[in-house]
C-alpha cells in the first residue's frame, strides 16, 4: 500500500514537472513573439530605414498608422526575430486594393490602396522576405533590392499595368537564395532582351510570375537551364510574337506553366513534359490537329500528371481523338473553348474518368452528343454552347453525372431537341444552367423545381411560350441571374412581392410578350424589359424601391407619362434607356446619379428644351435624344458635358447655329449626330478640333457657306483603330449609307466613318485636301449648292462605300482615278454639271445609268450620250491621213513657187539696181577690190612668217 503511494506521489510530482515545462515553454513564445523578451526590440537603424522608406508613400487610408513610437516590430506588415529583434519580414501586401467591377463598368477602388515611390531597404540586411503586392505603385523599382542578399520571397505584383518598372534585372543576380519573385504587371520592356539571363541566374527559384510585364522577346534555344528547382512558371500577356521553344516544357521539375495570350503562333509540336500538372496556352495563335497535341506530346511519358489542359482562343482543328493514352486517369480540366474543332464527340470522351470541367464551347463540332457521356462520374461542369449539335439530347445521357454543377448547351442547328420529361427527377443538383437556340418549350421544365441550389438560369431561343410559372418565381430568394429572353413568353409579371439575391441580381426578361404594368423587385441591379409591351407609367418611386439598380433597360414598351425625378437618384446607375415608348412632358432637372454614363430618352414624344441639368452628371458618355419634340438653341451649359463620345440629338426641332463650345469643349466626340432640326449659319471651324470624330451627321438642317477645308484634319477620319473605354455599351443608330436608312446597332457603330452633310443650304468648292481622310467610308453633301470640280485625288479615299454628290453645281470631268474605289457599292452623281466620259472599270461596271442623270455633257455607254469608240478613231485617223496627203501635195508646190519668186525678185533686185545706177556699180566693185586686196596681203604676209620660222629651225 505504501508503495503504491509513493508511486502516486512520484507521477504527480512528474506531471507538475512537465505541465511546468509547458506553461514555461507557451510564455517563453508569448515574450518572445511579442519582441519584449528580456528587453528585445526593433534595432533602431532598421526603425530609421522603415520610417524613411514610409516616407516616400502614399497612405490616405491609413493603412501604416501603426508606424508609430520605438518598437517597429509591433508595426503592421513588420516581422522581427524573435531573439534578435532583426527585421525578416515586410509584408505590405493589400487585398483591400482591387477593382470593382459592375458588369461592363470598371471602377477601381483605390481609398485602401498605397501608393507613391518605392525606396531603398539597404539597411534591412536580414530581410528574407519581402511582399508589396496589390497596391498602385509608381516609378522606377530600386535595383537597391538586388542587396537584400537573404530575400527568400520577393512579391511586387502590381495592380496597375506597367505603372512600376525597371532599367533592367541585373540586381537579381545578388538574390542567390530567392526562392519566390513576382513582378507581375511590372513594366519590363527595358529589360526585355536579357530578362532570361538575368532570372536563370537564380538556382533556388521555386515559383517565377512575369505576367503582364511588356516583355517582347523570348529565345527558341537556351544552352544551359538553370533552373533546377522550378515548379511554378508563369510568362502570360507578354508580346513574344513567335514560336514557343521547346525549351519551355523541357524544365522537368516544372508542374504549372502559365502562357496565356504569349502572342505565339504557328503549330504545336512540342513534347510536354510528364510531371506537368497545369498547362495553359490559351489566347494563342497556335495551330495544327488537337489529337495530335492531345496524344502526341506525351508520347514520351509513361504515365501523365496532367490535370488541367487549357487550350481556349487558339486555332487548333480537327477531330478530337478516338483514345486519350496516357490522359484517362489524371485529366480533371480539358478547355478548348473558341478553337477550329470539328467532328462529332466521341465515345472515347466517357474514358476520361477523372473530368471535372469539359468546355467545348465556340467550336464546329457537329453531329449527335454520346451516352457515354453519362459515364463521366466526376463531372462538374459541362460546357457545350455554340457547336452545331444535332439530334436528341435525353436524360439517358446524364445518368451517371450525380456530381454535375454547370450544364450548358446551345446549338446553330435549330432541331436540336432536348427530350426530358416534364417529371423527370435529374441525378445532379445545378447551380448553372445555360441552355440557348435549343427546343426546350412551350412549356417550363418542371424539372427545374428539383435543382435547390440554382442560382443562374439562362433559357433564351428555347421556344418558350407559357407564362412563367410561380414556382419559378419562389426561389426569386437564390436566383442571380434569370436570363429568359428571345422567347415568346406572355403574361403579366408579380409586382411587388419579390426579393431576389442581393448579389448584384441580373434579370434580362427582354423580346418576349409581356405586358401589364412595370414590377417593382428589391436587389436588382441589371434589369432588361426591353421589347416587350408594358403599358401605364413608370412608378414614381422606382428609384426608392428599385435603389440597387445599375443598369434598367425599357426600351420598345408602350410606357406613357413623365419620366420620373427619383430614377435620377439612383445612386449606382450608370445605363438607363427608355427609348421607343410613348413618354411624354419634360425632362425633370434632378439628375444626381454620379454613375450615369449612358443615357437614352429617344424616340418619344418628350418636348423641351436642352435639358441642361443632364451635364451636371460628371461622367457622362453617352447621350441620346433623337426623335422628340425637343426645342430651342442648344444651351451654354452643353460645354459641362465634357467627356461626351455619343451625342444624338437628331429628328427634333432644335434651332439657332451650331455652337462653337462643342469644338471647344466636347473633344472626347466620337459620334456626332444633329441631323433632321432647323440649325442654320455655317459649319464653325470649331468642329475641326475634334480629332477624335469619325461620325458626323448634320443632313436635313438648313446650314450654309463652305464645307471647312479643315476637316481634313479630323484624325478620326484617316485610321480605322479608334480606342473606346471598355466601360461603354454604345447606341443604336441611324444612318443614311448606301442610299437607304439603316440602324447600326453598338457592335458596328463603331466602324462607321461617315460626313454627312446632305439636303443644307452649303455651296462653295470642296476642298482638295479632304481627299486626306483615307478612311472615309461615307461621304454624302447632296442636295446643296456646291460648285467647283471634284478633288482630283478622290482615288486616295480607298475605303469609301458611299459618293453621294447629287443635286448640285459640280462641274468638270469625272476624275478617272475613281475607278481604282473598289470598295464603292453607292454612287451619285446626278443633277450636276459634269461632262466628259464617265471612267470604266471595277465598280463603275456595276452601276446604273440614273446615277449620272442630269449631266448633259457625259457620255459613255450607259448614256444616250455616247463618247467616241476605238473603231471610230481609227476611221478618223485614215480620213485624217489622206487630208494630210493631199494638204503635203499643196504646200510642196507653194514652197516650191515661193522659193523661185523669192530667187527672182532676190537676184534682179541687186543685180538690176547695178545695171541701172553706174554710181552704185563703181561703188559696189570698188568695195570688191579692196576686200581682194586685204586678203591677198593677209595671206602673203602669213606665209612669209611661216617661211622664217622654218628656215630658223
Amino acid at each position: 500500500m505504501a508503495s503504491i503511494t509513493a508511486l502516486l506521489k512520484v507521477t504527480t510530482l512528474l506531471i507538475f514537472f512537465i505541465a511546468n515545462y509547458f506553461v514555461s515553454l507557451q510564455a517563453f513564445k508569448l515574450y518572445a513573439n511579442e519582441s519584449n523578451f528580456r528587453g528585445v526590440r526593433c534595432i533602431e537603424k532598421e526603425r530609421k530605414a522603415l520610417l524613411k522608406f514610409k516616407k516616400g508613400l502614399e497612405d490616405t487610408s491609413g493603412f501604416l498608422s501603426s508606424w508609430v513610437g520605438h518598437d517597429c516590430c509591433s508595426w503592421k506588415g513588420v516581422g522581427c526575430n524573435n531573439l534578435t529583434g532583426e527585421v525578416v519580414k515586410l509584408d505590405l501586401s493589400n487585398p483591400n486594393c482591387y477593382f470593382k467591377y459592375y458588369s461592363s463598368y470598371c471602377l477601381l477602388d483605390n481609398s485602401s490602396c498605397l501608393g507613391g515611390k518605392l525606396g531603398p531597404l539597404n539597411e534591412l540586411q536580414h530581410l528574407n522576405y519581402l511582399n508589396l503586392s496589390y497596391n498602385t505603385f509608381s516609378g522606377m523599382i530600386p535595383p537597391d533590392f538586388g542587396n537584400l542578399s537573404n530575400l527568400h520571397v520577393l512579391d511586387l505584383h502590381s495592380i496597375y499595368y506597367q505603372v512600376t518598372w525597371v532599367s533592367d534585372l541585373n540586381w537579381l543576380s545578388g538574390l542567390s537564395s530567392l526562392k519566390f519573385l513576382d513582378l507581375t504587371a511590372v513594366n519590363l520592356s527595358l529589360a526585355t532582351t536579357h530578362w532570361l539571363q538575368a532570372v536563370n541566374m537564380l538556382p533556388s527559384l521555386l515559383e517565377l510570375h512575369l505576367a503582364g510585364t511588356e516583355l517582347q522577346t523570348i529565345p527558341l534555344f537556351l544552352p544551359h537551364l538553370n533552373f533546377t528547382s522550378l515548379l511554378v512558371l508563369d510568362l502570360s500577356s507578354n508580346f513574344f510574337y513567335s514560336q514557343a521553344p521547346q525549351w519551355l516544357f523541357n524544365i522537368s521539375t516544372v508542374v504549372e506553366l502559365t502562357l496565356q495570350s504569349c502572342f505565339f503562333e504557328g503549330p504545336f509540336s512540342s513534347i510536354i513534359g510528364c510531371n506537368l500538372r497545369h498547362l495553359d496556352l490559351s489566347d494563342n495563335e497556335f495551330n495544327g490537329e488537337i489529337s495530335e497535341l492531345l496524344v502526341g506530346s506525351f508520347s514520351r511519358c509513361r504515365t501523365s500528371s496532367l490535370e488541367e489542359l487549357v487550350l481556349s482562343g487558339n486555332q487548333f482543328s480537327g477531330q478530337l481523338p478516338n483514345s486519350w493514352g496516357h490522359l484517362n486517369n489524371s485529366l480533371k480540366t480539358l478547355d478548348l473553348y473558341s478553337n477550329s474543332i470539328s467532328g462529332p464527340l466521341p465515345t472515347s470522351i466517357g474514358e476520361l474518368s477523372n473530368l471535372q470541367n469539359l468546355n467545348l464551347n465556340f467550336n464546329n463540332m457537329n453531329g449527335s452528343i454520346p451516352k457515354s457521356f453519362g459515364r463521366l462520374m466526376e463531372l462538374k461542369e459541362l460546357q457545350l454552347r455554340s457547336n452545331d449539335w444535332e439530334g436528341v439530347l435525353s436524360q439517358d445521357h446524364f445518368q451517371g453525372l450525380s456530381k454535375l454543377k454547370v450544364l450548358a448547351i446551345s446549338t446553330l442547328n435549330r432541331n436540336f431537341v432536348l427530350n426530358l420529361s416534364h417529371d423527370w427527377v435529374p441525378p445532379f443538383s445545378l447551380k448553372q444552367i445555360y441552355i440557348y437556340n435549343c427546343k426546350l418549350g412551350p412549356k417550363f421544365p418542371k424539372w427545374l423545381q428539383t435543382q435547390t441550389q440554382l442560382d443562374t438560369i439562362y433559357l433564351m431561343n428555347a421556344s418558350i411560350s407559357e407564362p412563367i410559372p410561380s414556382w419559378l418565381w419562389n426561389m426569386s430568394t437564390r436566383i442571380r441571374e434569370l436570363q429568359l429572353s428571345y422567347n415568346q413568353i406572355g403574361g403579366i409579371l408579380p409586382s411587388s412581392s419579390l426579393v431576389f439575391s442581393p448579389d448584384d441580381t441580373e434579370i434580362d426578361l427582354s423580346f418576349n410578350a409581356l405586358e401589364g404594368p412595370l414590377p417593382l423587385w428589391l436587389n436588382v441591379s441589371y434589369l432588361y424589359l426591353a421589347n416587350n409591351s408594358f403599358s401605364g407609367t413608370i412608378p414614381i418611386n422606382i428609384g426608392q424601391i428599385m435603389s440597387t439598380l445599375r443598369r434598367l433597360d425599357l426600351s420598345r414598351n408602350k410606357l406613357n407619362g413623365s419620366i420620373p425625378s427619383s430614377l435620377g437618384k439612383i445612386d449606382r446607375l450608370y445605363y438607363l434607356s427608355l427609348s421607343k415608348n410613348r413618354l411624354s412632358g419634360k425632362v425633370h432637372d434632378q439628375w444626381m446619379g454620379e454613375n450615369i454614363q449612358s443615357l437614352d430618352l429617344s424616340e418619344n414624344n418628350l418636348s423641351d428644351v436642352f435639358p441642361a441639368s443632364l451635364c451636371s452628371l460628371p461622367n457622362l458618355f453617352e447621350l441620346k435624344l433623337s426623335n422628340n419634340n425637343f426645342f430651342g438653341k442648344l444651351p451654354f451649359s452643353l460645354k459641362n458635358c465634357k467627356n461626351l463620345i455619343f451625342l444624338d440629338l437628331g429628328e427634333n426641332k432644335f434651332s439657332g447655329s451650331i455652337p462653337k463650345l462643342i469644338g471647344e469643349s466636347l473633344l472626347w466626340l466620337q459620334e456626332l449626330r444633329m441631323r433632321a432640326n432647323q440649325f442654320e449659319g455655317k459649319i464653325t471651324k470649331k468642329l475641326c478640333r475634334l480629332q477624335q470624330l469619325h461620325l458626323l451627321d448634320f443632313a436635313q438642317n438648313n446650314l450654309s457657306g463652305p464645307v471647312p477645308a479643315c476637316f481634313s484634319n479630323l484624325n478620326g477620319m484617316k485610321s480605322t483603330n479608334h480606342y473606346r473605354p471598355h466601360i461603354l455599351e454604345s447606341f443604336d443608330m441611324d444612318l443614311v449609307h448606301k442610299g437607304r436608312k439603316l440602324t447600326y446597332d453598338q457592335r458596328m457603330i463603331w466602324f462607321v466613318i461617315m460626313i454627312d452633310l446632305s439636303s443644307n443650304n452649303l455651296s462653295g468648292e470642296i476642298s482638295e485636301e479632304i481627299t486626306n481622310l483615307s478612311a472615309l467610308v461615307a461621304f454624302n453633301v447632296s442636295n446643296n449648292h456646291m460648285t467647283g470640280k471634284i478633288p482630283q485625288k478622290i482615288g486616295d479615299m480607298r475605303y469609301l462605300e458611299t459618293l453621294d454628290l447629287s443635286s448640285n453645281n459640280f462641274s468638270g470631268q469625272i476624275p478617272l482615278g475613281m475607278s481604282s474605289l473598289t470598295y464603292l457599292s453607292h454612287l451619285n452623281l446626278s443633277h450636276n454639271n459634269l461632262f466628259g466620259p464617265i471612267p470604266s472599270g471595277n465598280q463603275f461596271a456595276t452601276f446604273d445609268e440614273s446615277i449620272y442623270e442630269g449631266n448633259l455633257g457625259l457620255c459613255g455607254s450607259l448614256l444616250l450620250t455616247k463618247c467616241e469608240t476605238a473603231n471610230d478613231e481609227e476611221d478618223g485617223d485614215h480620213r485624217s491621213h489622206n487630208g494630210d496627203d493631199k494638204e503635203d501635195k499643196y504646200e510642196k508646190l507653194g514652197l516650191f513657187i515661193s522659193i523661185a519668186l523669192g530667187f527672182i525678185v532676190g537676184f534682179w533686185s541687186v543685180c538690176g539696181s547695178l545695171v541701172i545706177k553706174k554710181t552704185w556699180r563703181d561703188a559696189y566693185f570698188g568695195f570688191l577690190k579692196k576686200v581682194r586686196d586685204w586678203i591677198i596681203v593677209l595671206v602673203e604676209v602669213n606665209v612669209n612668217r611661216v617661211q622664217r620660222t622654218i628656215a630658223r629651225d
